[in-house]
């Protein structure tokens, strides 16, 4: 199995490079994307509760961390990409950042504990995720009022009928086969 090494685009950690599995469907989010990215929530990270549901590189909530979060939950069900964290952050000494090796969804499926200012939803292409995904980020109480959720997807995924009432759409780029969208909960609003 070969590694391969992304590089951290901004903050402390900028320039660090995280050692990336090669597996079958972790795709890690490019630094161009990224960089638009944080741009968009430039306002929002510093001290921030990050949630990346379908961590696979790290590379979202890596980057969150670095640039002033102040706690990151990364969850990942491959056992290998949940180790390469485990030895990208120990690497960093990112001691704001959790790891849980567990089904997305099911995690998802469970009642919240903790509602995240920014959540980062980056499913493998072609598993049928992301919707199953939305619903429960907002069905379970997954979003602090006004979080920020990151959805990035395939061009050929249409999602728009299936996004919240109260998930207000900020930002919405192409580059090349990916959509990236940011959106804000307006919790409370019809």
């Amino acid at each position: 199995m070969l590694n391969n090494r992304i590089k951290l685009i901004g903050g402390t950690w900028r320039s660090r490079q995280l050692v990336v599995i090669d597996q079958q469907g972790l795709r890690p989010t490019p630094a161009r994307v990224r960089e638009t990215l944080f741009n968009w929530l430039q306002a929002d990270i510093f001290n921030s509760q990050c949630l990346d549901v379908f961590a696979g590189s790290g590379a979202l909530g890596f980057e969150a961390a670095s640039r002033g979060a102040r706690q990151v939950t990364a969850i990942e069900n491959n056992a290998l990409a949940y180790q390469a964290l485990k030895t990208n952050a120990e690497k960093l000494s990112a001691k704001q950042m959790t790891f849980i090796q567990n089904d997305a969804l099911a995690y998802l499926a469970t009642p919240a504990t903790t509602q995240f200012d920014i959540v980062f939803l980056d499913p493998p292409f072609g598993v049928d995720l992301i919707l199953p995904s939305i619903e429960r980020l907002a069905t379970q109480q997954w979003l602090a009022p006004y979080a920020k959720i990151y959805v990035e997807t395939e061009n050929t995924l249409n999602i728009d009928a299936h996004i919240p009432k109260n998930w207000h759409a900020l930002k919405h780029k192409v580059a090349g086969e990916v959509t990236y969208r940011l959106f804000e909960n307006r919790s409370g609003t019809k």
